[in-house]
């Protein structure tokens, strides 16, 4: 079947001239129809766009969500770091700050001592400050990683650094640095007369007379090695202190400690008495060092505790 066609005259009232136009109505449907449909595709069009735009949104905020989520676990991780080095600085800074007068005792402990105090440990310098400044940090993720290898080197510095303080702390208990009792010095360290024969001798202590029955203290941290008659030392104390530091209390009229027992500088160990080879009431006070005795005064820097 053969498709219509109609034909459209127009004319022109002015000049008379007449146009004839001759259509298919199948073809002019389908033009009609095309150009009523572009603007519908068109919307299609760009809806489907947006759509595709919107999941593309949704799929980058969940990616910035999981990214933001690790930055924040990054960033809670690296704070809580900074609070456990600012912890451990203010306790070193607390604890490094010895009391002057124990300190000039440690200062004149033989060098063997304090080498041992001092250990021997030693800490290789972190190459994270050396990475920071030549690592290429292109992401987020890079300044991070860095940061917190930084950290953790740093605290793991501090942690040797804590020990060490540790350590002086130790050295500056088992340090003999207050007066064994309250007295006089009626003897020193070194050369002198014996007191019974009057020849040369050598005094292996100091000797302080106090009135019979007056406390006598420990001067260092320590324990208790020996407290026991011991020939002319009469009733002696024996101190172990750690770092080979040991002290002697000699011709005590009677014990406040047993063996086994922990002490603290100040502890009452016994009393003042003039039992052994003695000529009257004191104690007679020794320090070795490394197990060579050396000369107490040079340590005793504060007064016996009351």
């Amino acid at each position: 079947m053969s498709a219509r066609r109609y034909t459209v005259v127009i004319a022109d009232r002015t000049s008379g001239v007449m146009r004839q136009v001759t259509l298919n109505v199948r073809t002019t449907v389908i033009a009609v129809g095309a150009v009523l449909a572009l603007p519908i595709l068109m919307g299609l069009g760009a809806k489907w766009s947006s759509r595709l735009e919107i999941d593309q949104l949704r799929t980058a905020n969940s990616s910035l969500a999981v990214e933001n989520g690790s930055y924040r676990a990054a960033t809670g991780e690296l704070t809580a770091q900074i609070q456990s080095l600012e912890g451990v600085i203010d306790d070193l800074g607390v604890r490094a700050t010895l009391d002057p007068a124990q300190s000039r005792a440690m200062a004149k402990l033989p060098a063997i001592v304090k080498t041992r105090a001092a250990g021997g440990t030693s800490v290789a310098p972190s190459p994270a400050m050396t990475e920071i400044a030549t690592a290429a940090l292109s992401s987020p993720e890079d300044t991070f990683g860095v940061l917190r290898n930084l950290l953790q080197g740093l605290e793991s510095r501090l942690t040797y650094v804590r020990r060490d303080v540790e350590r002086r702390e130790a050295l500056a208990a088992a340090t003999p640095s207050i007066w064994p009792a309250q007295g006089w010095l009626s003897d020193r360290f070194g050369v002198r007369s014996d007191p019974f024969t009057g020849e040369h001798g050598y005094h292996q202590g100091l000797d302080i007379s106090a009135d019979k029955g007056q406390p006598v203290f420990a001067t260092a941290d320590g324990l208790v090695e020996s407290a026991s008659y011991n020939g002319d030392y009469g009733n002696m104390v024996v101190l172990k202190h750690g770092f080979d530091l040991t002290t002697r209390y000699g011709h005590m009229s009677g014990f406040a400690v047993k063996v086994g027992q922990k002490v603290k500088r100040g502890t009452v160990i016994g009393f003042v008495g003039a039992t052994g080879r003695a000529t009257g009431a004191h104690v007679h006070y020794e320090i070795l060092a490394n197990g060579k005795l050396i000369d107490p005064l040079q340590l005793l820097t504060q007064p016996a505790n009351r």
